[in-house]
């Protein structure tokens, strides 16, 4: 049954990616285009608390809360109670380059197009060439 479940919600995922707005269309749909930073790297970033504590490396093992989204709001992932731990240089590479711009403290919203998130391929609920957005708050940095 589990993997009947899942079947059903991977193909409803990669059927909505069919209309899954990119990460600039969901900016200007939102009227978030001049309210946020783009990196050169390729991706959009709003801090909204520094945060005053150490600042992440690609070695660092971190904990977070964050809450993961579709472009279209569908939360596909979340852990906003108890906090997350790894090393950064394990997860995707929008997150290895946009949690060292906050310190330990600092909450930053992500906005990742597909190739700094899972791209080509997907992963369980989330479609591939899906654009993500990710609340981050940065519980500590060890």
């Amino acid at each position: 049954m589990k993997y009947l479940l899942l079947a059903f919600v991977s193909l409803a995922a990669c059927k909505k990616n069919e209309t899954l707005p990119s990460i600039e269309e969901y900016l200007a749909a939102n009227n978030l285009t001049n309210s946020v930073i783009k990196d050169p790297r390729g991706f959009y970033y709003k801090i909204q608390e520094p945060g005053s504590g150490t600042t992440p490396t690609l070695t660092s093992r971190v904990k977070t809360l964050y809450k993961g989204m579709l472009t279209n709001g569908t939360v596909f992932d979340q852990s906003l109670v108890n906090p997350i731990e790894f090393t950064l240089n394990g997860v995707i590479a929008g997150w290895q380059y946009g949690i060292p711009l906050i310190k330990a403290g600092g909450k930053i919203i992500l906005y990742l197009p597909p190739s700094l998130g899972y791209g080509p391929y997907g992963t369980g609920p989330i479609p591939a060439n899906a654009g993500l957005i990710f609340e981050v708050t940065l519980v500590s940095v060890n």
